[in-house]
């Protein structure tokens, strides 16, 4: 039993998912990243259709009509009048044939729409990349929340038990009169309060591994640990920034320079005349009044329809200036992304210092705090010092280790979110 128990204990972190597996899940089964590739599907289906709409459209068509006076089946000429063949009369005219129409020239507004919906497509992949990138450095603070939580933990219990051990200890000395009942009831109240404070990270880690799950997509149990090391870190500012003009959320804003001025064109182009070709061939049917024989004629038809508006009292000058707008505000915009990005990256630099920081000085903290606990320990076992002393050393020495730990994550995470300015966190 024992040894089964060891073998369960062993194969244990087999089932822990690591963060790369969570990862390469999500961002292939997340609702966040299927709704973006939905997103480029239909700004695939936009284009397509805005390519398409320059071929026409072919129709089969029908009519009938009743008229309370007889019509003739088609149209007629003065040859055909004068001819002697009878003529086909009819109250209920049915019609039949193909109709085809389709447009010569738009002002070359269908190829600047064409190129527009391309600008689109290209902008709907570049959003599905950061969307990616947001949801992997989602994920990786999550995790990292998750191991932060479950090392604090370890260490509340490791907390807990030397308080239990003190506690029993404190209760003999006091059975045999060593120890004031008082300094018992303290130490009972600091293990309960220890014991309290390990249920809430408890918990805390199951809501972080819930929320964890929903963002990858399902449920996740355990997770494998991660080693991270502390170091100097070495980043400019300057040399990040340079690189940000292959950044996609600055392309982004490339993209939609180019697409303000394709709108601009198509604007312009409604002050273009406007070319049309139409058809039709198809044949009428009726009854004639006379003979009451059906009769059919044959019919066709092509005509080529320009349209030029001299007046529409400012209504496309106004078309032509909103686009200007348009294209300013992208101009502004991508000024003040350049400008976010660089102070993003300023603090997030600066964050990583920080964390490094905060990791050597805790780290030394908690070396004081050891060493005082221990003083501490010798003096309370000696009468030299009170229980409050002793417990006040355990209680800083806690915080010190917690406070490690939270900065070595903290770190960590910082250097996450520089990859994610970066946009360095999904390997392509």
């Amino acid at each position: 039993m024992i040894r089964i128990f060891y073998i369960l204990l062993l194969t244990m972190p087999m089932f822990s998912s690591t963060l790369n597996e969570l990862i390469g899940y999500a961002t292939k089964h997340s609702t966040v990243v299927k709704q973006s590739q939905a997103q480029m599907e239909l700004s695939e289906l936009k284009r397509k259709e805005s390519r398409v709409q320059q071929y026409g459209e072919l129709n089969v068509v029908g009519d009938y009509t009743h008229y309370n006076t007889e019509r003739t089946l088609a149209p007629l000429s003065p040859t055909s009048i004068g001819s002697g063949t009878p003529i086909t009369t009819t109250k209920d005219l049915f019609s039949a044939g193909l109709s085809y129409a389709v447009p010569l020239f738009t002002g070359f507004a269908q190829t600047r729409q064409i190129e527009i919906d391309s600008i689109a497509k290209q902008m709907s992949q570049a959003k599905a990349k950061l969307t990616k990138e947001q949801l992997v450095y989602n994920i990786r603070s999550l995790y990292l929340s998750v191991l932060a939580q479950k090392e604090i933990l370890k260490a509340q219990g490791s907390y807990t038990n030397a308080l239990r051990k003190l506690t029993k200890q404190i209760g003999y000395e006091v059975k045999v009169g060593k120890k004031a009942q008082i300094d018992l009831i303290k130490a009972q109240s600091d293990l309960r309060a220890s014991q309290t404070q390990q249920e809430m990270i408890r918990s805390n880690i199951e809501i972080t591994k819930a929320t964890l799950g929903a963002l990858v997509g399902k449920r996740v149990k355990r997770v494998s640990p991660l080693r991270i090391k502390v170091k100097k870190p070495h980043y400019s500012v300057s040399r990040l920034y340079k690189k940000a003009s292959t950044l996609a959320k600055v392309e982004m804003e490339d993209m939609a320079l180019k697409k303000a001025d394709k709108v601009i064109a198509k604007s312009r182009s409604a002050k273009l005349p406007q070319v049309n070709l139409s058809s039709y061939v198809g044949k009428n049917y009726g009854e004639d009044l006379v003979s009451r024989d059906w009769d059919n004629e044959t019919l066709w038809q092509v005509g080529v329809n320009v349209k030029y508006n001299l007046v529409d009292f400012g209504k496309r000058d106004i078309g032509v200036q909103k686009a200007k707008i348009a294209k300013m505000e992208a101009i502004f915009q991508k000024e003040q992304t350049l400008l976010d990005l660089k102070k993003l990256l300023t603090q997030a630099v600066e964050k990583i210092k920080q964390s490094h920081a905060e990791y050597l000085g805790n780290t030394a903290q908690l070396r004081l705090s050891k060493k005082s606990e221990k003083i501490e320990r010798v003096r309370y076992e000696n009468d030299a010092a009170t229980l409050n002393d002793l417990l006040l050393a355990k209680g800083k020495s806690q915080l010190a280790l917690a406070k490690v730990i939270e900065s070595k994550y903290n770190y960590k995470k910082s250097i996450y979110y520089l990859d994610y300015l970066m946009e360095r966190g999904v390997k392509q």
